[in-house]
């Protein structure tokens, strides 16, 4: 039975909304977890690739989860010289799916409500401030009160629009995405496989993601300013003529993740972003998996702290944007920036800097010493680096 009001409601049950949901209910909130989508955890967007630490210290592993251990990454040049980076951090790729199924069940097992087919068409606001949702069922449209509501609806967030919140960014630090779940494919399944140069993703990277011995999630990103009049699939149908001429395509997705800066504010009178749609990816990699699961564990429990201290005004809600800088936005302002350096250094130098590195020793190249290496021998890196900066 579906109450009229609820301390907390979620829009969206994505890992991020999952997680909210979790833990506003384990801090003692009534809470309300909405998804527009019949099953939780479908359509997969995602390329599903997570670090194993990351995942651990936020959630109890589960091997249902796994679709395969990864254990480095394949670097591909522009000219098409490749090398391995192995690493101790293990990382996987998950069956998102289960999952984000696993992540709502969680959620409900604290106390959440959960309900699928519920599509937000709109908010409740009194003199600015918001008190609610409008929500349209399969039977019929309700409006259901709340003292917070989160919008954890992805990328293109319309709870932040609505609520008058300032969620748009720049062409550049906007990456369209199309990727494809291939069959039949042969290749080295022990590490991912990143290829980059602007023929093959303009200001962003193509990746082939191994599920197991012969399915592969293949993607790319792009930048939306470099595209030169293709987009995202255009480089990819390319790609995949170049590398998989003879694989089946299985599933096929679309997307647009953020890679951007740290929003100046997260938060609204009644409300708060999470996951997407407060850009918490990852501005270089455009992984969000570890960044969504962690700012949503943050966003609940900030949550049902103001709710049992009885203020949910925008100043009471500026702790969880402080409360999120403090922890993550170093490493997302760093990040970006060293996305602006790299997408803008010229394939004739990345193509050095392969060379390079595919001539060290496997153990010489871990990220670490990949960066370093690569400054003393190729120092013109490092003044491409340093005008990408300041430019």
């Amino acid at each position: 039975m579906i109450r009229d009001a609820y301390d907390v409601i979620i829009v969206g049950a994505g890992p991020a909304g999952s997680m909210t949901a979790r833990y506003a209910a384990e801090g003692g909130a009534s809470v309300l977890l909405l998804e527009k989508d019949r099953d939780i955890g479908l359509p997969v967007r995602c390329a599903e690739a997570v670090g194993a630490k990351t995942l651990a210290s936020y959630v109890e592993l589960n091997p249902s989860w796994i679709a395969h251990q990864l254990s480095g990454v394949r670097f591909t040049s522009p000219n098409g010289i490749t090398f391995d980076v192995m690493t101790d951090n293990l990382g996987y790729i998950l069956n998102r799916r289960i999952f984000d199924q696993e992540l709502g069940r969680k959620a409900a097992q604290a106390g959440a409500t959960v309900l699928t087919r519920a599509y937000v068409c709109g908010l409740i606001l009194r003199a600015d401030q918001v008190c609610g949702v409008k929500v349209r069922f399969p039977d019929g449209e309700k409006e259901i009160a709340a003292k917070i509501v989160v919008g954890a609806d992805g990328v293109e967030s319309r709870v932040g629009r609505w609520a008058g919140m300032r969620t748009n960014f720049a062409l550049k630090d906007f990456e369209s995405c199309y990727q494809v779940m291939l069959g039949g494919v042969s290749l080295e399944t022990n590490c991912i496989h990143c290829y980059f140069g602007h023929d093959v993703a303009p200001g962003g990277y193509a990746w082939v993601f191994p599920k197991g011995a012969d399915v592969a999630n293949v993607g790319l990103g792009i930048a939306a300013d470099r595209s030169d009049g293709l987009n995202a699939k255009d480089y990819l149908d390319r790609f995949l003529e170049k590398n998989f001429p003879n694989a089946s395509i299985l599933a096929c997705v679309a997307g647009g993740v953020p890679a951007a800066k740290p929003l100046k504010k997260i938060h609204g009178p009644g409300v708060m972003l999470v996951g997407d749609a407060a850009a918490h990816t990852n501005p270089l990699t455009g992984g969000g998996i570890s960044n969504a699961i962690a700012a949503g564990k943050l966003c609940g429990e900030v949550a049902a702290r103001c709710v049992k201290q009885g203020g949910w005004s925008e100043a009471d809600l500026a702790v969880y944007t402080k409360e999120y800088d403090a922890n993550w936005g170093n490493h997302q302002r760093n990040s970006y920036r060293l996305k602006e350096a790299v997408h803008h250094i010229k394939d004739e130098t990345l193509n050095k800097a392969a060379h390079i590195l595919a001539d060290l020793p496997p153990e010489k190249r871990t990220m670490l010493d990949v960066f370093t290496t690569t400054l003393s021998h190729e120092p013109g890196i490092l003044i491409d680096i340093m005008r990408s900066f300041l430019s």
